[in-house]
């Protein structure tokens, strides 16, 4: 019996919607991640990108749990001496929203060339609205 491996060429995408609207974010990330990966299929493949589109929306309005809010910070650093910049939860919220979703999903993908491909099947949008009708997405709760 031979191994199966999937191959990319041969794969037909399907496109999902995420209502990420007073859930937690984690759970909307790890749904996420995990359809963008393709691995809710059985033809999950880990080195072949098997996965589909993913469309988040109510981005500004996922909830985290416990004093998060207010206590998890984001650290980016551009190399340069005291250029440490920092944001808490309700920054980030109030001037990107979509980057909270973005951020967690990113740490869930694979940090190589597979992550990178995976992440441009990703749409986050802060509203209820998309601009993705004509590719018919399918709802996806999240459990």
């Amino acid at each position: 019996m031979k191994t199966f491996s999937a191959k990319a060429q041969e794969h037909n995408p399907t496109w999902w919607v995420i209502d990420a609207k007073n859930q937690i974010l984690g759970d909307v990330a790890v749904a996420a991640a995990n359809l963008l990966r393709g691995k809710t299929k059985p033809t999950f493949t880990p080195h072949v990108d098997t996965g589909d589109f993913v469309v988040v929306l109510n981005a500004s309005e996922v909830r985290l749990s416990g004093k998060k809010e207010t206590q998890k910070i984001y650290t980016s650093k551009a190399g340069y001496v005291g250029n440490q910049k920092v944001e808490n939860v309700e920054r980030v919220r109030a001037r990107r929203p979509q980057l909270l979703v973005e951020r967690a999903v990113k740490g869930m993908v694979p940090h190589n060339r597979l992550g990178r491909s995976v992440l441009g099947k990703l749409k986050i949008y802060a509203g209820a609205e998309h601009p993705h009708e004509a590719q018919n997405p399918k709802p996806f709760s999240v459990a």
